[in-house]
């Protein structure tokens, strides 16, 4: 099973720039988005529900901001928009997608850069999202967790750890519950096939840091620990244009009939 995870910074805008192309070449069987900044209402037709996939859209309230997608061509048993605080609701920051091997979570989780009240809110996230889904780890509930994170974990996943120790994304406390994340039976499977730096998701356009390489790595697959053995690749895509950040990948597959990652178990 391919699946691929991506902060495309806008569907709207990256429709304009190949993307439908590129989806088609990738051919994944899940494709998770995130910061899509749309309503399903103000995509094109072909949008609102994507050939050849089951299509999930959470919106924020506030057009233009937000937003997570998941495309799949396995079909969910079921698919829901929050992890049970109301707080966070309004932004349009999670999917939860059920299927038989494990619990699909995409989430696009808040910056913190922007104030004092917004680095509270991230925060605040952090920890309700971490008290979900400690319950479901201590069931044996198989998960994968993708998505932006917003936080690079260690000094290796940013270009520059000593110039950003005091900004939003890599604070202390940011880092902190990255670790508790971990600990509590998360693997970053990047960091299985992967041990050197150099390695981003994330650059800032505005100093044009991607042609330098002066990035972060802060776009993660992370999956419990029962799902070691199913691991069979973990990747960046850093050549990957079209938005500040880059798709990041992760290839399973299960032992047993109907389980063994092809998207023809499932239907389409």
């Amino acid at each position: 099973m391919h699946l691929l995870s991506w902060n495309v910074n806008g569907l709207r805008a990256m429709l304009k720039k190949g993307f439908s192309e590129w989806l088609g070449e990738q051919n994944p069987d899940i494709m998770c988005l995130q910061e899509t900044k749309a309503q399903r209402e103000q995509l094109p037709p072909s949008w609102q529900e994507v050939e050849g996939y089951h299509t999930y859209y959470a919106s924020a309230e506030r057009k233009g901001y937000s937003g997570v997608a998941i495309y799949s061509r396995p079909r969910p048993h079921k698919v829901e928009r929050s992890f049970g605080d109301e707080r966070f609701d309004d932004e349009g920051r999670v999917l939860i997608a059920y299927y038989d091997e494990f619990t699909l979570f995409n989430v696009y989780f808040p910056n913190g850069g922007a104030s004092p009240e917004r680095l509270d809110y991230k925060l605040g996230f952090y920890e309700s999202f971490l008290a979900h889904l400690t319950p479901r780890i201590a069931r044996g509930e198989s998960i994968v967790l993708c998505g932006d994170v917003n936080t690079a974990h260690g000094e290796i996943d940013l270009a520059r750890p000593d110039d950003n120790r005091t900004v939003s994304g890599f604070l202390p406390e940011e880092r902190a519950w990255v670790d508790r994340l971990v600990a509590s039976g998360f693997l970053d499977t990047f960091r299985l096939f992967e041990q050197d730096g150099g390695h981003y998701t994330w650059w800032d356009m505005r100093t044009r840091a991607r042609r330098r390489n002066i990035g972060w790595r802060i776009d993660y697959f992370f999956v419990t620990e029962n799902l070691r053995s199913a691991i069979k690749d973990a990747f960046i895509l850093p050549e990957i244009q079209g938005s500040d950040h880059c798709p990041v990948g992760l290839t399973l597959a299960f032992d047993g009939a109907g389980r063994d990652g092809s998207s023809q178990t499932k239907g389409s």
